[in-house]
């Protein structure tokens, strides 16, 4: 068994990269994933350009482009013609389900909108990913996920520091997240259909994936109408929960959320129980009001020793917690990330196997199998209308 949803077919019409990672995720947990192209490609085959990544061959050309669309097959079809919507329209007459991220007024045009869609296959689950919502004066706005999930839905300006710009979203953040969602909300809606015979339209938003995002935030002003303060590094009122600098320069983060529980640990830990008797900090309202000072002082600490030796101190003190601030080659090297199932290797007729990060959900009973790269652009055309022809014929 390729994973939980072997055997369930996915029609796939997706652009960039929201509509294609919910593609992703489902094709991971093994189902036929048929996603269709336009005769010049999905734009996302030229991430790799855009990155400036020298076309050294197909396998290094998009890496964004690959980890979002392996174990899928690739039909090229011209929906702005007759021939190009009757096969899409064949495709999906005895699908399960279909992935889109296209405009709502450019699915209309091509006849490819819900409605006409679920009169053809009632059983359908249509799943939809739009920027803004499917109703309201936005609804067809065009939108990256920098744009609905970064910056209209609040997370740019909650994590600007006054007096400084915005920082940038690293690329796809809100489209996988949107993804994820959707993929999940086809599963529930095929366990529906299960019960009821019947498929149905399934939507999320980047817009209301960023605001689920920052739901704390919003949801604290909607009811009390005041927003949650941003903290400052040098001011945190519980010091278990702040980053500090090693003494080689690497940073991590402790994350005693609970300040009483990890304050005598941390106190331990650095070899000042002493604090624990001290005014200024004995209180979790004392330790708030002398922040300044307190963390000053542990600014200085944590300068004497490198961030390995502190692991191996931190590592004794198991109230004590934390974790290393990674770059990329750090997550890389971490045994954890790889014990984890943090990478899966794909196969690859040319390659033999290319390494990528892992979707992340994992299933003991019916594990999933990586069975190809991304595919070449309409590689499966003709393998695949030919399946069209096939069924036609048996139906008649």
């Amino acid at each position: 068994m390729a994973g939980p949803l072997e055997g369930v077919r996915v029609v796939e019409l997706g652009v960039w990269v929201a509509g294609p990672a919910a593609g992703g995720i489902l094709a991971d947990w093994g189902a036929d994933v048929v996603k269709i192209e336009p005769p010049a490609g999905d734009p996302a085959r030229t991430f790799g350009r855009m990155l400036g990544i020298p076309p050294a061959d197909r396998h290094h050309v998009s890496p964004p482009f690959q980890m979002d669309n392996r174990n899928k097959r690739s039909v090229v079809l011209d929906l702005t013609t007759p021939e190009g919507q009757d096969s899409a329209r064949a495709l999906l007459e005895d699908a399960d389900v279909f992935v889109t991220n296209i405009r709502a007024a450019a699915l209309q045009r091509i006849g490819l909108d819900f409605e006409a869609v679920a009169r053809m296959n009632p059983r359908l689950v249509y799943g939809l990913i739009t920027g803004y919502g499917d109703e309201g004066p936005d609804a067809d706005r065009p939108a990256y996920d920098v744009a609905a999930f970064w910056a209209r839905a609040g997370l740019a300006h909650l994590l600007t520091r006054p007096g400084q710009t915005p920082p940038f979203q690293r690329g796809g953040m809100g489209d996988h997240t949107a993804g994820t969602t959707l993929a999940g909300a086809i599963c529930a809606a095929l366990v529906a259909r299960a019960r009821t015979g019947q498929g149905q339209l399934v939507t999320t938003s980047l817009y209301r994936q960023g605001a689920y995002t920052v739901s704390f935030d919003l949801t604290t002003f909607l009811i009390t109408g005041a927003p949650i303060a941003i903290g400052q590094r040098e001011s945190m009122g519980n010091p278990c929960m702040n980053n500090y600098t090693a003494g080689d320069g690497r940073r991590f983060w402790l994350v005693g959320l609970q300040g009483e529980r990890h304050w005598p640990a941390l106190c331990a830990a650095v070899q000042r129980t002493d604090w624990l008797a001290d005014e200024r900090f004995a209180t979790g309202r004392a330790r708030a009001a002398n922040a300044h000072t307190l963390i000053a002082e542990l600014d200085e600490i944590f300068a004497t020793r490198t961030l390995d030796e502190w692991a191996e101190v931190f590592a004794a003190h198991p109230d004590v917690f934390w974790a290393p601030i990674n770059s990329m080659e750090d997550v890389l090297a971490d045994e954890q990330f790889h014990a984890a199932g943090g990478i899966v290797y794909v196969p690859d007729d040319e390659a033999g196997s290319v390494p990528m990060v892992a979707t992340p959900a994992d299933f003991h009973g019916t594990p999933v199998e990586m069975r190809a790269s991304a595919p070449e652009l309409g590689q499966h055309t003709d393998e695949v209308l030919a399946e069209i022809a096939q069924r036609t014929n048996r139906s008649t």
